[in-house]
């Protein structure tokens, strides 16, 4: 019983970089997840990971002056980590983007609060398949994998290095988008193809109003080869994460 104020710092101390991490993870920090139940998932995280974490956290009094400086720099690298991991997963909602222009519904708009406003539908769409996807494949187990790797990366005690995690966001938003230009490639090349019939039909019959009856063929041909196409889009995305989070984070 005289070590439970000692055990209760540590306690604290690794939910701080598990709850900020989870305030940022794709899925459980969607706006749709009430705040009482993330801080619910919070608290359980962090006791279950309590056994693997605890013997790596430093033994603090409760009165300890190098608590609350110990507790910020948590937050600081959980939300960094959380960060770097929404940043990749954004990488499925700029493929969607991208294909909405492609088949003529770019405006065609849903509020999206983890876009920070108004997101074409299909984004939306493909964003809600990627984390279902993601979820049903086990991509979530790496994510918290990463988690529990970042304290041998990231000691507790010291604030989390600025430049090197300026320096991977660079890298990862270059790999985010690299990565939606190669999911979208298919109705990239569609859309140019597309367009290029169309623009091919103008100058051989004037007369014919080929815009007028461009718009729904667009909407019919892009849309059954983004049906056609959204399975392996799915699972490209969600194996390029996995390799991701296995190269670097696991």
């Amino acid at each position: 019983m005289e070590a439970l104020p000692a055990q209760a710092v540590s306690f604290l101390i690794v939910f701080a970089r598990v709850g900020a991490v989870l305030m940022l993870l794709p899925v459980f920090s969607e706006d749709a997840v009430p705040a009482k139940i993330r801080l619910m998932l919070s608290l359980g995280m962090s006791a279950g990971l309590w056994g693997l974490l605890g013997p790596r956290i430093p033994v603090l009094a409760p009165d300890s002056t190098a608590l609350p400086g110990m507790l910020i720099g948590e937050i600081l690298t959980g939300l960094a980590i959380g960060m770097i991991i929404k940043i990749m997963f954004l990488a499925a909602a700029m493929a969607g983007s991208i294909i909405s222009v492609q088949v003529g519904l770019s405006s065609a708009l849903i509020n999206d609060a983890s876009q920070g406003g108004q997101a074409a539908v299909l984004s939306k769409l493909v964003s809600v398949a990627a984390a279902v996807v993601c979820m049903g494949m086990g991509v979530h187990h790496l994510w918290i994998a990463g988690l529990v790797h970042s304290y041998t990366m990231f000691p507790v005690g010291g604030l989390p290095p600025a430049a090197d995690f300026a320096q991977l966001a660079i890298a990862t938003v270059g790999k985010a988008m690299s990565l939606a230009i190669s999911l979208s490639a298919p109705l990239l090349v569609y859309g140019i193809v597309f367009n290029m019939a169309l623009g091919l039909s103008v100058r051989l019959a004037p007369a014919i109003q080929a815009f007028f009856l461009a718009q729904p063929l667009n909407l019919l041909l892009g849309l059954a080869l983004f049906a056609g196409l959204i399975g392996g889009i799915l699972t490209a995305f969600a194996s390029s994460m996995t390799l991701w989070l296995q190269a670097g984070w696991v």
